[in-house]
C-alpha cells in the first residue's frame, strides 16, 4: 500500500455559470485520517469530493495531495480511488473481472493482477465470490466488490460518495462498521461524503459540516456535538433546543443570559460576545421531575404537550413559558412515564448550555 498522504484544499472556489457551488473552501486532511464531508443536499460536499477526484475543476484555489499541487492533473494520474453511490459495477463481468479492471488498465502482468485481486477480495471477506456476477450479489456484497476494485489499485486517497445510502438500515450499520475497520487496517487517507450525521459521527476521525458551499465547522464528532459553532451546525448535528435571549458579560469573568423562557441565568464563562444570542441545549441534557431537587442549578415549571416512545428513550415535548422544549428521558422497564397535559418540572444544568451568536 502507498505511503499515507495529506490532502489540502486552499481557497477553493467553484461554480457553474453564475451559480457558486463552493466558496473559499480551506481544509487539511491528515495522512491516514478518516474524514467526513457532512451536509444536506446541495451543500457542495459531493462537488468537493469530485473535485478531489479530478472530475470537477476549481475556478480558483489549489488542491494538494501529498504536498503536490494536482489542480491541473487529470483523474487517472492522481492515484486516488473512488467508490460511487451506485457502486458502478460492470453487470456483464464477474466479480473477479470487475476487481481486475483497474489493474488491467494499468497493464500489469497477469500474475500480479491475479495476486492483487485475490488479496483485495480477501480484505473485503469475499474470497469465494470471484466467479459470480453483480446481479447474484446482495447490496452489501456489491459494495464490498466496489471497495475491493478500488483498493486493488492501491490509491493514495480513498474517496467514498455516500456508499451506504442504497442499503437498508440494519445493513448500513453493519457495513459502516466494516468500512471503518477496513480503513483502520489499511491506514489509507479516506474522505467520506454523507448527509447522515449518525454515519459521519460513528465512522470519522473528524468532520467538515458544509452548507451552501461553505464549511461551517471542522472538528471531531464530539467537538461538533458539544460545541457547535453556529445555529446550522447545532441543528444539523443531533437534536437541539434553541431559545432566544441576550447575553451580557459579568464582572467576575462570566456572563448572564436573559431569556423569556429561562429568565436570568448566570454562565460561568463568557462566550466572547454580547448581544442577541440563542441558548442551545441538547434534549438529553434536560431533566424531568415531579418535584425539583438540588441536582440542577435551576428548574422551570412546564406542561407535557406530546410524548413519543422511541425504545431506548421517551421523547417529550414540553411547554415552558410558551416555548416548546424537547426532552429525551432514558426508558427503563417499570419507570413511570408522563402523560400529555401533566405538569412537570424541567431541570437545567448550565454547564450543558451553549450560547450561539445570532446578530
Amino acid at each position: 500500500m502507498n505511503e499515507k498522504v495529506k490532502v489540502e484544499a486552499q481557497n477553493i472556489a467553484m461554480g457553474y455559470g453564475g451559480n457558486v457551488v463552493l466558496r473559499d473552501v480551506n481544509l487539511v486532511i491528515e495522512p491516514g485520517e478518516f474524514f467526513a464531508l457532512l451536509g444536506p443536499s446541495g451543500s457542495g460536499k459531493s462537488t468537493l469530493l469530485r473535485l478531489i477526484a479530478g472530475f470537477n475543476h476549481a475556478r480558483s484555489g489549489r488542491l494538494l495531495i501529498g504536498g503536490a499541487d494536482v489542480s491541473g492533473v487529470p483523474p487517472w494520474s492522481r492515484n486516488v480511488g473512488m467508490v460511487f453511490q451506485n457502486y458502478a459495477l460492470w453487470p456483464h463481468m464477474t466479480v473477479r473481472q470487475n476487481v481486475a479492471f483497474g489493474l488491467e488498465e494499468r497493464r500489469l502482468p497477469k500474475h500480479v493482477i491475479a495476486d492483487k485481486v485475490r488479496a483485495a477480495l480477501a480484505l473485503v471477506n469475499l474470497p469465494e465470490y470471484g466467479e459470480r456476477r453483480p446481479s447474484e450479489l446482495s447490496g452489501g456484497q456489491q459494495q464490498r466488490v466496489a471497495l475491493a476494485r478500488t483498493i486493488a489499485i492501491e490509491p493514495q486517497v480513498l474517496l467514498l460518495d455516500e456508499p451506504l445510502s442504497n442499503l437498508d438500515a440494519r445493513l448500513r450499520v453493519q457495513m459502516r462498521n466494516e468500512l471503518r475497520a477496513l480503513q483502520r487496517k489499511l491506514g489509507i487517507t479516506t474522505i467520506f461524503v454523507t448527509h447522515d450525521q449518525e454515519e459521519a459521527m460513528t465512522t470519522a476521525d473528524r468532520i467538515a459540516v458544509m452548507d451552501q458551499g461553505v464549511i461551517q465547522q471542522i472538528g471531531t464528532p464530539m467537538d461538533l456535538y458539544d460545541n457547535p459553532a453556529n445555529r446550522f451546525v447545532a441543528n444539523f448535528v443531533g437534536s437541539i433546543n434553541l431559545l432566544p435571549g441576550r447575553v451580557s458579560n459579568a464582572a467576575d469573568g462570566g456572563a448572564v443570559f436573559d431569556s423569556p423562557v429561562f429568565g436570568r441565568i448566570a454562565i460561568a464563562r463568557a462566550p466572547g460576545f454580547e448581544g442577541e444570542a440563542e441558548a442551545a441545549l441538547r434534549p438529553h441534557s434536560l431533566v424531568l421531575a415531579q418535584a425539583p431537587d438540588d441536582s440542577r442549578p435551576f428548574w422551570r415549571d412546564g406542561v407535557i404537550l406530546e410524548r413519543e416512545f422511541l425504545g431506548e428513550f421517551v421523547r417529550y415535548i414540553i411547554d415552558v413559558a410558551g416555548a416548546s422544549l424537547t426532552v429525551d428521558r432514558p426508558h427503563h422497564v417499570g419507570h413511570p412515564v408522563y402523560a400529555a397535559g401533566q405538569p412537570v418540572h424541567v431541570g437545567v444544568d448550565t454547564a450543558q448550555l451553549r450560547l450561539l451568536r445570532t446578530a
